[in-house]
């Protein structure tokens, strides 16, 4: 089991080895592996499919140009994911446009369907996120859509871990009250 786990290592830090020394095959799989992750960061941050997919599309020659400079492989999802977020709130901040959320609109004539508080909960949600500063949000992408912790968020975004843990009370506090208030 031990020696599965080291070879699936080695065959990525290869692949990141490849994709450095300007392999567009191996860059392939690692788009192929990260994009949607990316994607997600970038939605939550920006509020918009279409800028989202923009940040992305941003930070992939970004990563590529900068792939030689990562020095642990193992670091790659992470290092892709503050790429793609730091693309995200530049593009937010050049935009500097209010953001519309399509939101579904559900079958009404449909039995299955109960609207209800849920709905408007996430509908809530939304407009809160969308009032926070992209900076915000993507502290709150990369804790609870790419899952980082408070070190590695901490090191993506250039804050100490009991500081990214402070902000994200405070975020969450604000949310919650937001929430309440709605």
């Amino acid at each position: 089991m031990v020696g599965d786990l080291t070879n699936t290592w080695a065959i990525a830090a290869t692949t990141v080895a490849e994709a450095a020394a300007g392999d567009a095959d191996a860059l392939a799989r690692i788009v192929g592996a990260y994009h949607d992750d990316m994607a997600r960061i970038a939605f939550v941050i920006c509020g918009d499919q279409d800028m989202a997919q923009d940040a992305v599309q941003a930070a992939w020659p970004q990563a590529w140009r900068k792939l030689a400079s990562l020095r642990d492989p193992e670091r790659l999802r992470p290092w892709l994911m503050s790429v793609a977020a730091n693309e995200a709130r530049q593009l937010v901040r050049r935009q500097r446009r209010h953001v519309v959320v399509e939101i579904e609109v559900a079958d009404v004539g449909s039995a299955q369907h109960d609207p209800g508080a849920a709905d408007a909960a996430l509908i809530d949600l939304a407009a809160a996120m969308r009032r926070l500063a992209p900076e915000d949000r993507a502290l709150l992408a990369l804790r609870y859509v790419a899952d980082f912790d408070a070190t590695e968020i901490g090191r993506a975004l250039g804050l100490s871990a009991s500081g990214v843990r402070s902000r994200l009370s405070r975020l969450v506090a604000r949310l919650r009250s937001e929430l309440e208030d709605a």
